[in-house]
């Protein structure tokens, strides 16, 4: 790997520095740094667009949080460029290099002795009278949502093309293995184990009990119409990107024919993770 890319966390308060770290330790091995435009501009080098950088590197090195790994993901889009996250902060479900760890890391994987674990996204199409409004690819999530003065959503469902059910609830989350362990675990869903081949759908707040979180196999196309007047509705990709929803607005949601390449910490396991992250086994309780 000669070409490497770095982004970091915006406004994080040492991130720029330890980017400015990083990019010596590389180029004193004689690789070259891409360095995406905002940091390069607190850092006085050359920078390029998010959406440009990864075009030209074999690694992505992302310092910050599972937020910035997104986010850097969805600019990755279909290149399949490797993308190492480090943590700077709590410990992170994609992020889970730490800090004390990273140099440690980038021997091995600069060396070719890493893994990588290859992350499912979902491809979201929202059509306005069958016409195409918006196309989202996400790692974690698509997300149909009121505002805080809406009422209950009526969301007509359908798994290929066979009617499953309408959904009255405060929203609908469509999520990946990757994401269950996001806005679908605050909901009441299922932990997915990341390496299997599934979709999960969990209502938010859903009007009637019987309406449970459900999972699908990741070969389903799944078609939402959103029925409501005059309310604040929203759709959201991975949290971070969306539109506004009218009445009569259709969502189709199926697996992306390209998925997220991640390369794995040597020293950390999912499910260790997964342990620490909720701290199952120990004292400890989570906040209320």
């Amino acid at each position: 790997m000669k070409n490497i890319g770095i982004f970091v966390k915006q406004k994080h308060p040492y991130a720029a520095n330890v980017a400015r770290e990083v990019a010596a330790w590389l180029e004193k091995r004689q690789r070259q740094v891409f360095f995406e435009e905002t940091l390069a501009a607190t850092l006085g080098r050359e920078g390029f667009p998010a959406e440009v950088l990864p075009g030209k590197v074999d690694l992505i090195i992302v310092l910050g949080g599972d937020g910035t790994l997104i986010s850097v993901a969805r600019a990755v889009d279909e290149l399949q460029v490797p993308i190492l996250g480090v943590n700077l902060g709590r410990l992170g479900f994609l992020a889970e290099v730490t800090l004390a760890d990273l140099y440690k890391v980038l021997e091995k994987v600069l060396g070719g002795e890493f893994t990588v674990s290859s992350r499912m996204r979902l491809e979201a199409l929202v059509r306005r009278h069958d016409r195409l409004i918006g196309r989202f690819r996400v790692l974690n999530d698509v997300v149909i949502n009121k505002g805080a003065l809406a009422r209950i959503i009526d969301m007509e469902t359908w798994v290929n093309d066979v009617y499953l059910t309408t959904f009255r609830a405060d929203g609908l989350i469509v999520s990946t293995p990757t994401g269950s362990t996001a806005y679908n675990l605050a909901a009441g869903g299922p932990i997915i184990s990341p390496e299997l081949h599934c979709l999960a759908l969990a209502p938010i707040c859903p009007h009637m009990l019987t309406n449970r979180p459900l999972i699908v196999s990741d070969d389903a196309v799944i078609r939402v119409r959103v029925q409501f007047r005059d309310e604040d509705v929203a759709f959201t990709a991975d949290g971070q990107v969306g539109i506004p929803l009218h009445g009569g607005d259709e969502v189709e949601i199926r697996r992306a024919k390209i998925g997220t390449v991640l390369v794995k910490s040597p020293s950390k396991e999912y499910f260790e993770v997964l342990r620490k992250k909720l701290l199952w086994g120990g004292q400890q309780e989570l906040p209320c």
